[in-house]
Parts: C-alpha cells; structure tokens; sequence
C-alpha cells in the first residue's frame, strides 16, 4: 500500500504542468505593434471583427500573414474589453516555431529563471514574463505541438474576467 501511494504521487508530479516562476520583464511593451493597452480598435483601419459580443469585440489584421517577432503562427487575435485593447492571443503549431518564439521571448522581454533539478522540458510548458503594465503567459503542449501565447495589459485584462461573470459571455 505505501508503495502504490509512493508510485502515485510520482506519476501525479511527472504529469502536471511544467511552470517556471514568473520573470520580471525587461522590456514592458505596453501594448503590441505600436497599439497601446487602451487603444479603441474599432478605428484601426488595418483590423477587421472576428467576434463581437456586448463587452468584448475580437480583431485580426486584414491584409496581414499571422507572424509573431517576424515567426509564421497559426493566428493572432486582438481583443478589446469595454472598447478598451486588452489582449493579443497568439496561436501557434510546432516544435521548431516553439524554440523560435521562445529565443525571441527571452532576447526582448528577459532570460528565464533556470533553477537546478528544475525540468525545461515536459509535456505541458508554462512561462510568464511579468512588466510594470504588460504581462506575457506562454503555454506549449509538447504532445500536440500546439502553443499559446497571451499579452495582456495587467489593468485592463482582469475585466474579461468582471465581463463573463456578469453577463456568462
């Protein structure tokens, strides 16, 4: 019995998610491609509305290939909360584009925290970069080969939050 509790609580610990502590960022974009966190999209003539609901309105680049840091992805979406920009999601597919965002990653927003015995690898890879305005969250799914990447402003984003518990959007 103290063995199958031992085994357990190993394969329990192999199997979540592998995070690091959040990195204090070294270059706060404060917002993503020259728009700043706030901005009303609505008048950009370069996004077109992929989503609208009451409080939340989804954008993406019209004439634009999805490139992250000049690396193909799979989507980019910029959303606004109350008129206000808030967050950009980033989708992206492979192992080779991973290694790419996160060498861009660490070069512009900051190096992460390598702790000894700490695992860089696993199945599910968690990261986040944290600035006085912006705050970047990476996940990567090993065994998919699926990323996701969420830049949002650290005022403004906890409203998607308000939104859906006040209106279950």
């Amino acid at each position: 019995m103290k063995w199958t509790c031992v085994i357990l609580g190993l394969l329990l610990l192999l199997l979540q998610p592998t995070a690091s502590p959040a990195v204090p960022m070294t270059n706060d974009p404060k917002g993503f491609q020259n728009i700043a966190w706030g901005a009303a999209l609505q008048s950009r003539p370069e996004l077109e509305v992929t989503h609208e609901s009451p409080h939340v309105v989804e954008y993406k680049f019209k004439d634009a290939e999805a490139a992250f840091a000049g690396i193909p992805v799979k989507s980019i979406r910029l959303s606004a909360v109350g008129k206000q920009f808030a967050r950009v999601t980033v989708r992206y597919q492979g192992e080779t584009t991973h290694q790419q965002i996160m060498r861009y990653m660490e070069q512009h927003y900051g190096p992460l925290q390598r702790i000894p015995g700490q695992m860089m690898r696993g199945l599910n890879q968690q990261y986040t970069w944290r600035g006085a305005e912006s705050e970047i969250n990476l996940t990567y799914h090993a065994s998919t080969e699926r990323g996701f990447i969420f830049l949002e402003s650290r005022t403004l984003a906890p409203r998607f939050n308000d939104q859906i518990v006040d209106s279950a959007e």
